[in-house]
């Protein structure tokens, strides 16, 4: 899925999950390092711990890299339910 971001210096997170849990996350554009970083800790996690632990963090204004991972998890998360 690709998830367009709001308020962060990526413009778009790509991300695959596979029975709820993380397979792999891009982040295009943004901080490389912090990026790469938050995909490599989050692979292989299930998703609403993903999003237990990144919602929130605020880095520009009122949201994040990590914030809007969690946000796009969480939509997905969403429409899977309905």
């Amino acid at each position: 899925m690709t998830f367009t971001t709001q308020g962060t210096c990526a413009k778009f997170i790509d991300f695959e999950l596979a029975d709820e849990r993380i397979q792999e996350v891009r982040f295009i554009g943004g901080c490389p390092g912090n990026a790469q970083a938050i995909a490599a800790l989050v692979q292989g996690m299930p998703a609403v711990e993903v999003i237990r632990r990144l919602r929130g963090i605020a880095c520009r204004g009122n949201t994040s890299c990590p914030d809007q991972l969690a946000q796009a998890l969480e939509s997905l998360l969403l429409q899977q339910a309905s």
